[in-house]
């Protein structure tokens, strides 16, 4: 029996949704609902379900960022949006992520019953039900690796680092801006960029202090601390380790 997930900050959208299909007729049922994106990651973390209709309009919500999440951690789950979003652009780009239908508020119940037999023969069509033999499905590495989505997650996660470099930031901040769990995130930096967070992090502080560097009127000790590093040592043995001279020498020899 295929498990199905709802999000949306309307509850009645929701509630019209899990009582007024007949699951049974494609052999499925609600396994949960949740009211914003947050809540909705959870639910499908917990549940895994095998289909998701979800809006990608929410408060406090990227709807985009959502979907690549959903996408990466569990390529073989199927996505139908529901929203009152009509910009074209967007619809385009969820499609490209792996949606399967985008139906536009109000929809009509022939739409989503036509959006749930697609995303049913998918699924069988996919023979997703392998996980019945204790492979859970989204486990198989090179799917949730080469797809668009996981394209679209590297970039965001890359985005966000380079914007928030000079704080304090850890994994797991990154993870929650994108709607990804700390360890997904991390393979996925790896096998796109062949780097783990550290190595990333350091490397866009290192590039951004030797920019300063070619200004005599910051001091070393200023530069590191503007860069991100907690204190000059640990910015010293980086710059050293990733640039083979350290910095005052790349100072007054470049």
């Amino acid at each position: 029996m295929f498990k199905v997930a709802i999000i949306d900050d309307e509850p009645i959208i929701v509630e019209g949704l899990s009582k007024t299909i007949d699951w049974g007729k494609w052999d499925a049922r609600v396994v949960g609902f949740a009211y914003d994106g947050a809540e909705g990651i959870e639910l499908i973390r917990k549940e895994k379900p095998d289909i998701l209709i979800s809006d990608i309009a929410m408060p406090n919500m990227n709807g985009l960022a959502m979907i690549a999440a959903v996408k990466s951690e569990f390529p073989y789950m199927q996505v139908s949006v529901l929203t009152g979003y009509r910009e074209f652009d967007y619809a385009r780009e969820a499609i490209h992520l792996g949606v399967t239908r985008f139906l536009l508020k109000p929809s009509k119940h022939d739409e989503i019953e036509e959006a749930i037999t697609a995303m049913t023969d998918k699924l069988r069509n996919s023979g997703v039900m392998e996980r019945e033999s204790g492979k859970e499905e989204g486990q198989n590495d090179d799917t949730i690796l080469e797809n668009p989505a996981s394209s679209f997650i590297v970039n965001n996660a890359l985005k966000f680092i380079k914007d928030n470099y000079k704080e304090k930031l850890k994994l797991v901040d990154v993870a929650d801006h994108i709607y990804v769990s700390q360890w997904h995130l991390s393979k996925l930096l790896n096998k796109h960029t062949g780097k783990n967070f550290s190595e990333i992090l350091n490397g866009i502080r290192i590039e951004k202090a030797k920019e300063l560097l070619k200004d005599p009127e910051y001091r070393i000790v200023d530069i590191a601390e503007a860069v991100g590093f907690l204190d000059l040592a640990h910015f010293s043995r980086v710059f050293k380790k990733t640039c083979g001279i350290s910095a005052n020498d790349y100072r007054n020899y470049r």
